[in-house]
C-alpha cells in the first residue's frame, strides 16, 4: 500500500487535516494491460502489410513489455526492472532510426515499400 496523504480542509476558519487512503494498483491490472498491447502489437505484426505500421506494433510490444518491467519492479521495490524498461527505449529508438533508414532506401532503390513484393535475398 502506498503513504497516505494528508489533506488540507479549512471550514468555518478552523483548518483540519484529514488522511485520505489512496487504494493502490494491483500488479495483475499492470500485467493485464501489458499483455493486451502486446497482443495487439502483434495482431498489428501478422495483419498488416506496410512496414511503417510493422514498425509502430513492434514498438507497441516494447513498451508491453516496458510496462511488465516497470511493475514488477515496482511491486518487489527493485529498480532493475527499470534500467531494463530505459534500456529497452535506447534499443527501440535506434531500432527505429536503423529501420526507417532501410525502408528509406528501398523505397529509392524499388519506388515500393510493400512488404509482400520485398525481397532483397533475391540476386
Amino acid at each position: 500500500m502506498e503513504p497516505m496523504q494528508p489533506v488540507q480542509q479549512a471550514a468555518a476558519g478552523v483548518a483540519r487535516t484529514a488522511v485520505i487512503a489512496v487504494p493502490a494498483v494491483p500488479l495483475s491490472w499492470y500485467l493485464i494491460l501489458s499483455a493486451v498491447l502486446f497482443v495487439i502489437g502483434v495482431t498489428g505484426v501478422l495483419i498488416k502489410r506496410n512496414p511503417i505500421i510493422i514498425f509502430m506494433s513492434i514498438e507497441l510490444m516494447l513498451n508491453a513489455v516496458n510496462v511488465s518491467f516497470i511493475a514488477f519492479a515496482r511491486y518487489l521495490g527493485d529498480v532493475g526492472g527499470q534500467m531494463f524498461a530505459i534500456f529497452v527505449m535506447a534499443v527501440a529508438a535506434a531500432e527505429v532510426a536503423v529501420g526507417l533508414g532501410i525502408l528509406i532506401s528501398i523505397f529509392r532503390s524499388r519506388e515500393n515499400i510493400n512488404v509482400d513484393e520485398i525481397n532483397l535475398m533475391q540476386g
